[in-house]
């Protein structure tokens, strides 16, 4: 395999929702609750919008020539007073489960840092729940670098 990466683009947005969905259904597998509501066209909408407007990059792991992409990283700009500065955080990363062990997030996680250099940024975050179901996914953050800075993810819904 030849492993490309590719900034997304307007017109990714289709395949980057598939993935959306595909990563947020195995997570909901894996705890046993549904977590997330998805809508397809909604997401595909939002993809192409912060895709558009430079408010979310998407990094995109395709082989060679072949244009379905393997997984996707996604990052965006954050701000906030103890982190020093801007900072970028991960809100989805995603490799489908074929493609897995073989390279691809840690080369996504690669360009991931190089992006983060390059806007100035001093650091990346990630949430992922600590579940035993996520083990794996914990092992992969730390093996990147990653260390535990506390607290656990909340959320309040806003209607």
């Amino acid at each position: 395999m030849q492993l490309r990466l590719d900034h997304a683009l307007p017109d990714d947005a289709s395949v980057i929702a598939q993935m959306v969905g595909e990563l947020l259904r195995e997570i909901m597998a894996l705890v046993g609750t549904k977590t997330f509501g998805f809508h397809q066209e909604e997401t595909e909408i939002r993809a192409r919008s912060w895709i558009t407007d430079g408010t979310y990059c998407v990094v995109l792991a395709r082989d060679g020539a072949q244009s379905t992409p393997l997984g996707f990283l996604a990052l965006y700009e954050s701000f906030a007073l103890y982190t020093e500065g801007a900072y970028g955080t991960i809100p989805e990363f995603y490799v489908r489960p074929a493609y897995r062990s073989k390279g691809i997030g840690a080369a996504l996680m690669g360009e991931a840092r190089q992006l983060g250099r390059s806007r100035g940024w001093r650091r990346i975050e990630v949430t992922t729940p600590p579940l035993p179901q996520f083990h794996r996914t914990m092992a992969f953050y730390q093996r990147e670098g990653f260390s535990i800075s506390g607290g656990r993810k909340l959320k309040l819904e806003l209607p």
